[in-house]
């Protein structure tokens, strides 16, 4: 295998993993009725040389059975209680929560430091939070975006973003240096305790499948 379709199949599998911690939209339903998703796991992890759990399979398709929507609705509900809550998400997907605790301060959406750093280094990768949204950038949906990102870039499967920087002015150097220092100073920090704590507490097989292949692409 290339270094480039490595790189690819590190985007398709950021890609994958992002769509599936987004709030549940009905094209994530479908896939994973029909089986599509668990396939598209499957491939991704088998080319990259991922260590799925023995349970993986039956996960990913234990919610196969379903009509897409019954299913998004039980995925909706579900993601609500886990990563929305009221008044709290019983598991923040947020990494300025998780490093706020760690640093044994309140955490605070936006203001935070670890979130705010993490806007910089979008920004200076020549992304920023899409027009209409006040969403966190610090969402574990939106660095797995970032990744992907990075990852397309260095496989030269897509172009800079619009107005953004060329490979070579990316933090590090490279698509490749700026990836691997957003993994190492933001995403392995926090996501896998984040991925842990969701198959603790999930109720849905989807998101143990989901989460085992988090886990998985991290280690």
């Amino acid at each position: 295998m290339t270094n480039r379709e490595t790189w690819a199949l590190r985007a398709a599998a950021c890609e994958l993993l992002a769509f599936s911690f987004r709030y549940p939209t009905l094209e994530l339903a479908q896939a994973v009725v029909s089986g599509e998703w668990a396939e598209a796991a499957e491939e991704v992890a088998a080319a990259l040389g991922l260590d799925l759990p023995g349970s993986f399979a039956a996960d990913a398709r234990a919610n196969a059975v379903e009509a897409p929507d019954v299913l998004l609705r039980a995925l909706r509900a579900e993601a609500t209680r886990l990563f929305v809550g009221s008044p709290d998400p019983t598991v923040s997907p947020y990494e300025g929560v998780w490093r706020a605790a760690d640093d044994g301060v309140q955490a605070l959406l936006f203001v935070n430091p670890h979130s705010m750093a993490v806007e910089r280094f979008c920004k200076s990768c020549g992304l920023g939070r899409p027009e209409g949204t006040n969403e966190p950038l610090d969402h574990a949906a939106t660095e797995l975006e970032l990744l992907q990102y990075l990852a397309m870039l260095e496989a030269r499967i897509a172009q800079p973003a619009e107005g953004g920087p060329a490979p070579e002015d990316l933090p590090g150097g490279s698509a490749a240096a700026a990836y691997e220092r957003f993994m190492a100073e933001h995403v392995l920090t926090w996501m896998p305790r984040f991925a842990d704590s969701v198959v603790e507490r999930s109720r849905i097989p989807f998101y143990l499948a989901a989460t085992a292949l988090l886990k998985a692409y991290l280690a």
